[in-house]
């Protein structure tokens, strides 16, 4: 009986492995560990990030042929207001409250500075930091009589 049972292991032991080893051997590269080649995304390659609230490209243009004139844009009159474009706009809006970094990026408090400033366009909504329809309303309205 004791055979029996070494043999019935011994037998199952060894169908598991092949079965294994079949299932290692057609599973391909799927199942492959990852190669050591693999791409890795940086700042330096990502792409500037376009902010323009609402604005038509020929608005996103008046603004930043204003914002060369006034505010040391110095980039492309190209209708993307990116973050060369929002730098410059931060140093306009630091006479709208604006403490912030000059970084170029589209926060709460650039949008907030961007309010204040935006009231003179007839802008009468709260100045929340949110770039909703109102406040690109008067973006639209600021930025058409720039030309």
């Amino acid at each position: 009986m004791r055979s029996k049972v070494i043999a019935r292991t011994l037998v199952t032991a060894t169908a598991a492995f092949a079965v294994g080893a079949g299932s290692l051997v057609t599973a391909g590269t799927a199942v492959a560990a990852p190669s050591e080649k693999q791409t890795v995304a940086t700042a330096e390659a990502a792409p500037l990030a376009v902010v323009n609230l609402g604005l038509t490209v020929s608005q996103a243009k008046n603004v930043q042929s204003y914002l060369k004139v006034y505010y040391r844009y110095t980039g492309a009159v190209d209708g993307q207001l990116g973050t060369e474009s929002w730098k410059a706009m931060q140093r306009m809006l630091r006479s709208y409250g604006y403490t912030g970094a000059i970084d170029g990026v589209v926060g709460g408090g650039t949008i907030q500075s961007l309010q204040r400033l935006l009231r003179t366009a007839g802008y009468d909504g709260p100045i929340d930091g949110l770039a909703g329809p109102g406040t690109q309303r008067a973006f639209k309205t600021w930025a058409s009589n720039l030309r």
